[in-house]
């Protein structure tokens, strides 16, 4: 799968169209559109080596671990150890038992956390971690932290997204036992020099982990020479199945640190008054594990060295720059992370007109191409970059130039098509249309902003929700509803500054969302609301929602089955977990209201 680069005569090239012939995914044309994936820093495609490692081990080889004197069991056991071997080799571990299967990054970060930081951490001791983590790496020394007396410090970044080392070694000191840091940043790309931070935290006698779930895929890893010791990834970024993970940690660590978990296959001997414990690995894996997924790791594995892991970091070097240039030439869109050192990995923002980054994800699926948006599970980071919120496309080895160059005309076309609606519908709207009941901002009385609460559509939720599934089923396909969701998103009056407080938030969605609700005066018992967000997909959801609840009475509100409606017209199988999930806080806002005049 190799061949020259002509512009890199001494370079190898990648054969791109016989990788991409080996994912199934990529080569059957979804909605009658090719898929452009660029979401691998989220999870990679599995190649069909990978599935069919899976498949063959449930058809002829499934059998439980490490207890069965029968030949299936037994070869199962060999299947899942070779596995291990395989990442040890893989990391370059010195010894197999180094390396523990985890669900993934996440349970391999939470595992250190709770055995060797309750263990070994005391007040006033300090654990470092950098404003680039990931939540997995952040909320779980919180948790230790809050335990033990502990402190968090944290090592800062500049505006381009690197570290500050010079910060980082001020904050080293004797109190330091542990630094934690990613070796790739999965929001910014950014690629750490863990080798040099590693050397620092041991010259202070710190430990360190090191993420390395956003650079396995990308480069070749050796724990020996980073001197790591902690090191952890997960299978799905690898090429790999979901749900398994190693930890690699030195074996003097590990067999210090107590068990993270009680159960079967992680003990020596049981009685009812005392337990002694298996030696390593088996301590760390109590329980069946998830042996078809350490099957598939080291067929994943196996398919990645094949390729060399220098030659798929060539290439999505190549891939990175080309995206970096053409998103550097679209007007209003600005690039968040612009480090030295970058894996495949470009965010931004856009801000001229600004759309909000949940509907060019939106708009981009409609098109077939897939980015992640959101903070990333990296809210410090986007709090340290005065954003909410990135967009980002992230690069594979299945990855082409025309993709990118795809991407870029999709995100002009997008910018385009808003500033047209911007311009027709004009930047100072502030009328609030509906007519209802007015009332100042704060209790619906006062001198403030007359504002008019939307008035009920229908005689109840029910009746509302018929007429909304009459227009719907007048709809064909997703993208015919999805746009009708936009046009109420855009006819939808804009909430008034004033009423976007803190308490009026509404969390849990990747938009900014705000809902202000109340009894209508004059009333007992009818409730009305106004809502806002800075996404149009959410802004035509909560005008779906008002169409259903606002100007209803409490009784009707909370006797209405909201989630069978929304299954109903289909949201539940087009919106996003956190869109739902915002969904759904707003919807338990108004019924909380609605419940509290009920009782």
């Amino acid at each position: 799968m190799l061949n020259t680069s002509p512009e890199h005569p001494d370079r190898p090239a990648l054969d791109v169209e016989a990788i991409r012939a080996q994912f199934p995914i990529l080569t059957t044309p979804t909605d009658d559109q090719p898929l452009i994936y660029l979401d691998s820093a989220a999870s990679t495609q599995q190649p069909e080596c990978v599935i069919d490692a899976v498949a063959d081990y449930h058809r002829g080889h499934h059998a439980n671990i490490h207890r069965g004197a029968y030949r299936l069991s037994r070869t199962a056991t060999r299947m899942y150890e070779a596995a291990r071997e395989r990442v040890a080799r893989f990391l370059n571990a010195a010894d197999p038992v180094e390396c523990l299967f985890t669900r993934g990054t996440t349970e391999s970060i939470n595992l250190v956390a709770a055995t060797w930081g309750r263990a070994n951490l005391q007040p006033g001791d300090e654990i470092l971690i950098s404003t680039l983590e990931h939540h997995s790496n952040i909320v779980p020394w919180q948790m230790v932290a809050a335990t033990t007396g502990a402190c968090l410090r944290v090592i800062p970044i500049d505006d381009a997204g690197d570290l500050d080392l010079d910060a980082y070694r001020r904050l080293l000191s004797p109190r330091t036992r542990l630094v934690a840091v990613n070796q790739v940043s999965n929001a910014l790309g950014t690629i750490n020099p863990v080798g040099e931070i590693t050397a620092e935290a041991h010259a202070v006698g710190a430990l360190v982990l090191i993420d390395g779930a956003q650079w396995v895929a990308h480069g070749p890893t050796d724990v020996q020479a980073l001197d790591a010791d902690f090191y952890v990834f997960s299978g799905h970024k690898l090429y790999g199945p979901t749900g398994i993970g190693v930890l690699y940690g030195k074996r003097r660590l590990l067999e210090s640190m107590p068990p993270y978990q009680g159960g079967g296959d992680m003990i020596e001997r049981v009685t009812f008054e005392h337990t002694t414990y298996a030696g390593l690995p088996n301590r760390f894996e109590a329980g069946t594990p998830h042996i078809s997924g350490a099957v598939g790791l080291a067929a994943a594995i196996d398919w990645v060295e094949s390729i060399g892991l220098e030659a798929i970091g060539a290439h999505e070097q190549a891939l990175l720059h080309q995206a970096t240039g053409r998103l550097a030439q679209i007007p209003g869109l600005t690039i968040k992370g612009t480090a030295r050192h970058k894996s495949g990995v470009v965010s931004w923002v856009m801000n001229d007109p600004p759309i909000a980054t949940l509907d060019i994800g939106t708009a981009l699926d409609l098109r077939g191409i897939c980015i992640r948006t959101g903070h990333h599970c990296c809210q410090p980071l986007m709090d340290r970059l005065d954003v909410t919120s990135t967009a980002r496309a992230s690069f594979g080895v299945y990855n082409r130039p025309d993709e990118v160059e795809a991407l870029a005309e999709a995100l002009s076309e997008i910018r385009a098509s808003a500033s047209r609606q911007r311009h027709a519908s004009g930047a100072s709207q502030v009328t609030l249309g509906a007519a209802g009941e007015s009332a100042s901002p704060g209790s619906g009385e006062g001198t403030g902003p007359t504002l008019s609460y939307p008035a009920a559509v229908a005689d109840s939720p029910r009746a509302a929700a018929d007429e909304i599934a009459e227009v719907f089923e007048l709809l064909p396909d997703w993208p015919m509803r999805h746009q009708h969701i936009i046009d109420l998103g855009d006819r939808l009056p804009p909430m008034p500054d004033s009423l976007k407080t803190e308490a009026n938030a509404v969390h849990g969605c990747q938009s900014q969302v705000h809902i202000a609700a109340r009894v209508r005066p004059g009333t007992t018992d009818v409730i009305e609301f106004l809502a806002d967000s800075d996404a149009n997909i959410v802004r035509g959801l909560i005008a779906l929602l008002q169409q259903l609840y606002s100007g209803q009475r409490a009784c009707d509100i909370l006797a209405f089955d909201v989630e069978a409606f929304f299954k109903q017209i289909g949201l539940d199988q087009h919106l996003s977990l956190t869109r739902r999930n915002g969904l759904e806080a707003m919807v338990r806002r108004v019924r909380q209201l609605a419940g509290s005049i009920s009782d």
